[in-house]
């Protein structure tokens, strides 16, 4: 573990860092480090103006694919309406003008006149906030001829959306998709150009979602977009009172997207992101409890999906943060024996996985470099279990010793006292517990009147299970990641 001094903070990236992005730390930072990447005694020298650890923003704000459009909405629940009336999906808008269909536009207008005289006064506010929010949108220009094309195609959108609402106020397709619109456009504003501000136009696309979930509570996507919505806002108001409110705001609509569609790792590591902002805003006594909520997100996002290397970063750098924390105090996690130094450790490994799964991601590149030191090489993760003697996975508990286990690539080993800590099977030190992670079917915790007390682990390999005991909840939960993380890496390279 490197000193105090030669400790430096993780440093800051954008939202989907690509391999040849622009991640590098700011020029007032300098990491060095030798060019033998192998020798990990080398330290990390930075100056004094440490920075705070990096996350990975919030998933853009439509649930999609990388292969669909990046503006196309997700589909959701249908109205009963007939087909003259129904809402068009950004696909099919996007179909329509690329096969020339412009002319549905005159048509749009045709059909709204046509229904003027049965409106009623809803109808008419409707009306006027729908003019309000045309006229944001047609006001904006984008810098380049792609953003000029793309402002056109969010344009036309929002007179079908509109054109739709007038006709059936409650028809919550419309508001969404229409609500997606202008959190698109807000995107596509030219800050050098007298466009509308990219705040008014969240600030309408929120409005938008209130009113479709007000008339359709279940839309879980809606939230989930709601609340990114939100956090672009908040990013604007920096570390203010404002900023604390809409960051609240952003964390009650991601627990209510996650309420309504458990199955989002998306939505679990967006809530755990907005959680880690408001722990930098909110006094100190509240902080500890706020990063404690933020870790246990991610590492159920991950839970959900073992290869999502942007939670998978993200609790590294919360857990970084945690063990700055921890390291000035003086104290320990929550008050648990989780000293600063097995925090930086922790977080160190998920960085590495991160940036296994990632490699080419130049902000996980630099962060590796950060938190080399702070791994136990040449293993990923060292630390104590209480296991049964070998070859007896059910012993009597007297039986059940607390020795040292060491993890890297190839497998869980056990390593006994005055033993040198190696990986090779047929060793001449006592018998010990070797798990090959090829070996390994699945990795949980587990709970059996039948093991001696305390958090357990279950590994069950294809020779059958292995069960060992930590010595903490919070060992509990980092053992099992270390463990599905080092599987994971394996079963992508072998496929």
């Amino acid at each position: 573990m490197s000193t105090d001094d030669q400790r430096s903070e993780l440093q800051n990236g954008d939202a989907n860092p690509e391999p040849d992005s622009d991640l590098n730390t700011p020029e007032h930072t300098t990491i060095q480090s030798t060019d033998n990447v192998e020798d990990n005694s080398s330290p990390i020298q930075s100056n004094d103006n440490d920075k705070s650890p990096q996350v990975v923003d919030p998933e853009p704000a439509t649930q999609v694919s990388d292969t669909q459009n990046p503006i196309e909405s997700k589909d959701n629940e249908q109205l009963q309406k007939d087909e003259g009336n129904r809402t068009f999906t950004m696909r099919e808008l996007l179909n329509e003008l690329k096969n020339g269909d412009g002319d549905q536009e005159s048509q749009v207008s045709a059909g709204t006149d046509a229904v003027t005289p049965r409106r009623s006064q809803e109808t008419t506010q409707h009306t006027e906030k729908n003019s309000a929010a045309m006229e944001l949108i047609n006001s904006i220009t984008g810098s380049d001829e792609e953003g000029r094309s793309r402002q056109r195609i969010l344009t036309f959108a929002a007179k079908r959306y509109a054109s739709a609402i007038e006709r059936n106020p409650d028809d919550y397709d419309a508001l969404y998709n229409w609500a997606l619109v202008l959190q698109e456009s807000a995107d596509n504003v030219n800050s050098d150009t007298s466009s509308p501000s990219k705040d008014a136009l969240l600030e309408e696309a929120c409005k938008k979602y209130d009113e479709a979930t007000r008339l359709n509570p279940t839309l879980h996507d809606a939230y989930y977009n709601w609340a990114i919505a939100i956090s672009d806002r908040a990013k604007m108001r920096g570390r203010t009172k404002e900023a604390e409110e809409l960051w609240k705001q952003a964390t009650n609509n991601y627990e209510k997207a996650v309420q309504l569609n458990w199955n989002s790792p998306q939505a679990l590591n967006n809530w755990g992101l907005a959680l880690q902002e408001l722990s930098a805003i909110v006094p100190a006594r509240e902080k500890q409890i706020i990063v404690k909520s933020a870790i246990s997100k991610f590492r159920a996002a991950i839970q959900l999906q073992f290869d999502f290397h942007r939670a998978i970063y993200n609790l590294g750098t919360v857990l970084y943060g945690l063990a700055e924390d921890t390291s000035r105090t003086g104290g320990t996690m929550g008050g648990h024996d989780v000293s600063p130094n097995e925090l930086y450790s922790q977080s160190a490994i998920y960085i590495a996985a991160a940036h296994a799964l990632k490699p080419n991601y130049s902000v996980y590149t630099s962060a590796l470099k950060l938190v080399r030191s702070m791994l136990p090489l040449p293993y990923l993760k060292v630390g104590y279990l209480t296991a049964p003697p070998v070859g007896q996975p059910i012993a009597p508990h007297c039986d059940w010793k607390h020795t040292q286990f060491v993890l890297n690539h190839e497998g869980l080993q056990q390593i006994h006292n005055g033993e040198q800590r190696h990986m090779v099977s047929g060793s001449n030190g006592r018998p010990a517990i070797k798990i090959d992670i090829p070996d390994i079917v699945s990795v949980s915790a587990c709970q059996d009147l039948s093991l001696p007390p305390g958090p357990a682990i279950c590994i069950d390999t294809i020779h059958g299970p292995t069960y060992l005991i930590a010595e903490s909840w919070e060992y509990l939960d980092t053992w099992l990641d270390a463990i599905r993380l080092v599987y994971t890496i394996f079963a992508r390279d072998v496929r």
